[in-house]
């Protein structure tokens, strides 16, 4: 009989503890808006609407009694009790995720979960993965083209290739590139009465910056000797491809990486001017400090540096 009541608390001491525990997509939710610092954000990411979002996220605050964000517009910003929470359980999500990728893997099979952005896949890194696979044949990569990847390393990513002026020093980093800037137009531009021939020109026309790279603009102003130049107005736009696109019709110029122009290598594309100015931003290989042990994440970026993407 003592023996029987004592399985009976046990037994009600474990229904105790896993009453204990929110849901699992509750948490998920909490650690990805945690990281991005935004509902609208995250809720992408995870494919969910915003109320079913905002439903998870209400719930984990329930289950606990108290907020865990300052809520201000999109912006969800970490509180105290916020901070402690992601500091205590987003290690755990990680250890689990990493216990199940290594379940799923079969036959010897490595998988990377790589982010990069789009222009950089297209043009860089997609005509060069013949030359891992052949190499490697039994690593498979899984590719995100969100932007910020940095945000959701040892999320939904293993590992990213991201442009950036600075990384944060918390993370593994290894810079790829440096780069100049350009101002390209229609080469429609470049010809004519009304053609562009000098950048104090430029105050007639529309200017296109990415919107993640805005320093890019100001340096070449400085670099050209027009630091008070004023464009006739200016469009952000946070795509590289959009932004070649976008001049090619002529609809502004573009001032991007050089490295993006010869890429692309459209016809419909000129150059304008001779000036060499040094940018800001650069592409850089990055991943958590742990996950440098990952053999998937261990052979991709060791090919990325020998190959010199």
């Amino acid at each position: 009989m003592k023996f029987c009541i004592a399985q009976s608390e046990i037994g009600a001491n474990m229904r105790c503890i896993m009453r204990r525990l929110p849901p699992l997509r509750a948490l998920e939710a909490f650690i990805r808006v945690a990281r991005l610092g935004s509902s609208k954000a995250a809720a992408a990411e995870l494919a969910l609407s915003a109320p079913a979002l905002s439903r998870r996220i209400k719930s984990l605050e329930d289950h606990i009694g108290k907020p865990l964000f300052e809520r201000r517009n999109q912006a969800m910003i970490l509180n105290e009790d916020g901070q402690t929470l992601l500091d205590a359980v987003a290690p755990a999500i990680e250890t689990i995720g990493e216990a199940v990728d290594q379940m799923t893997v079969s036959g010897g099979d490595l998988r990377l979960r790589l982010g990069v952005l789009p222009l950089f896949g297209a043009t860089r890194l997609l005509p060069r993965l013949p030359e891992l696979r052949q190499l490697f044949p039994k690593l498979h990569i899984d590719v995100d083209t969100s932007s910020h990847a940095e945000n959701m390393l040892g999320d939904v990513i293993d590992a990213a290739i991201i442009i950036a002026d600075h990384v944060d020093p918390n993370l593994y980093s290894v810079k790829l590139d440096s780069n100049k800037v350009y101002a390209i137009a229609s080469t429609e531009l470049t010809e004519g009465p009304n053609a562009i021939r000098s950048p104090e020109d430029l105050k007639h026309h529309n200017i296109l910056v990415h919107s993640d790279m805005t320093r890019a603009f100001e340096q070449w102003k400085d670099a050209v000797g027009l630091p008070d130049l004023e464009p006739a107005s200016v469009d952000h736009l946070n795509s590289g491809p959009l932004m070649l696109e976008a001049a090619a019709q002529g609809l502004g110029v573009a001032i991007m990486h050089g490295g993006h122009f010869s890429d692309a290598n459209d016809p419909r594309l000129a150059r304008l001017f001779d000036h060499d100015v040094d940018s800001p931003y650069s592409y850089w290989f990055v991943c958590r400090k742990r996950d440098k042990k990952n053999r998937a994440v261990r052979i991709f970026h060791d090919w990325v540096i020998k190959a010199g993407l």
